[in-house]
């Protein structure tokens, strides 16, 4: 099928811009988009990956974990992605999570999170530690952030679905690093999504713009002095990226516009302040992009609020039920003579492990640390979360070939091992895909309905 043509006055805004080179950057939207894949580091690695995933090719040179993908691979239908081995991402996506220079130990918002590549990057950068609070303000997606976030099996995240001005008055000078991946004109995926060519319209840019000064405002006013905010979108508008940059330096003294290094291959390309570094289809191996880094000073702060902090997950939620966490105990004992993890909050009636906690009272909250399970009628019943989050906590398991691991994706029953009785984890290639119940010579699947594959 033929892609739509750019909009006329696109092509002139881009001229105007690109100069001499325009003509180049125009050839480099008709080639095929690239594709990647990020390795998920706490459940696997590379080795481990390519005997099992055709297509995965050389190294991304800004992320460390990924790598270029070909274009027929079939990697989004592998059991390893179900079970959170990897991100399948846009290759330019993964810059501005590596910009953004997160540590162990911090506390990371993702401010306009969904689908949830750039949130589950900065988990791994966390290596379990710290809290990542993963916001989108569209239902819809914040349905697919929270279940992205939970197949990589991440624990110390917390997913809401909040507009961003309501959580800067709940959460003040709250957080050391903030990613805010705007929503934007999209001029920068005319090449990977080209039916958005006819979304854009000349006042798409002004119109972004408005939105992502109000997203800013609001990010600002939750990043803690000494913390560090990185901006990006995937265009190429002035107005949307140097002319919001300015803008936010002349708005908030407080800000200090900080250089980076990035490396694209051909070598490294250093971010000179006050403006951000722009990343064409043309000169990189990848979409369009943008990425700003900025640090909150002391000097010059406006912003006198008391600063929120984190609290204990009991205090943001509420207690874990006692009755939830016997029936808990007991199924764990039935099932491992490891120690448990220790049951800290409820989310309605979904037993948690959960990390330190923004307040929550009055924001929606789809997923809070790991989901344990629910107590229902006497008994314990494991949530899917569990077991995706499983690798290190010593649960009884049933390693599936590829025919066994698509048929449990699919929702079947399995033949069971002799002598099995109760709940299993079902693992391809030592990760686990879910939880069975063995019964009378079979494996009765437990995987969420609304995920099964057709």
């Amino acid at each position: 099928m033929t892609s739509p043509k750019l909009p006329p006055a696109y092509v002139t805004r881009m001229t105007q811009l690109l100069g001499k080179d325009a003509d180049e950057f125009f050839a480099a939207l008709d080639q095929p988009p690239l594709r990647g894949l990020r390795i998920h580091p706490a459940k696997t690695n590379l080795a481990a990956l390519r005997p099992h995933v055709a297509g995965i090719g050389e190294p991304i040179p800004w992320c460390a974990d990924g790598f270029y993908l070909a274009a027929d691979s079939p990697a989004g239908l592998h059991p390893l992605h179900e079970a959170g081995a990897y991100y399948m991402q846009e290759p330019s996506a993964m810059a501005p999570a590596t910009a953004l220079r997160v540590q162990p130990g911090e506390t990371v918002l993702d401010l306009c999170a969904a689908p949830g590549g750039k949130s589950t990057q900065l988990a791994a950068a966390l290596l379990g530690t710290g809290t990542l609070v993963c916001n989108e303000p569209v239902p819809s997606r914040a349905q697919i952030l929270s279940r992205n976030v939970e197949r990589l099996g991440i624990r110390n995240a917390v997913v809401v679905c909040a507009d961003p001005e309501q959580l800067s008055q709940s959460w003040p000078q709250l957080f050391d690093a903030i990613l805010v991946d705007a929503p934007c004109s999209g001029e920068g995926m005319f090449r990977r999504h080209p039916e958005t060519r006819l979304e854009w319209d000349a006042d798409s840019p002004a119109r972004c713009a408005a939105r992502q000064k109000r997203i800013l405002e609001s990010a600002c006013a939750m990043l803690k002095p000494g913390g560090r905010l990185c901006y990006s979108t995937c265009t190429f508008s002035p107005e949307e990226n140097e002319q919001n940059m300015e803008w936010l330096i002349k708005q908030h003294p407080e800000l200090e516009p900080i250089p980076f290094v990035l490396s694209v291959g051909q070598g490294k390309v250093q971010h000179a302040a006050p403006y951000g570094l722009r990343l064409y289809p043309h000169t990189i191996a990848g979409e369009g992009h943008f990425i700003a880094l900025f640090g909150k000073t002391a000097s010059g702060l406006a912003d006198q609020s008391r600063p929120a902090t984190l609290m204990a997950p009991a205090q943001a939620l509420i207690a874990a039920d006692q009755q939830a966490v016997s029936g808990f105990q007991s199924f764990w004992s039935e099932l491992s003579t490891q120690a448990a993890p220790i049951p800290n909050a409820s989310l309605g009636d979904t037993l948690l492990v959960s990390p330190p906690l923004p307040p929550l009272r009055g924001i929606r909250v789809l997923r809070a640390g790991c989901s344990l399970g629910q107590y229902r009628t006497k008994r314990f019943v494991p949530d899917h979360a569990m077991a995706l989050a499983a690798p290190g906590w010593a649960l009884p398991s049933v390693p599936m070939d590829a025919n066994a691991a698509a048929a449990y994706l699919r929702g079947e029953a399995l033949p069971s091992p002799d002598g099995l009785r109760g709940y299993v984890m079902l693992t391809f290639d030592g990760l686990p895909l879910g939880f069975a119940k063995a019964s009378d010579g079979w494996l009765k699947n437990h995987y969420p309905k609304g995920l099964r594959k057709p």
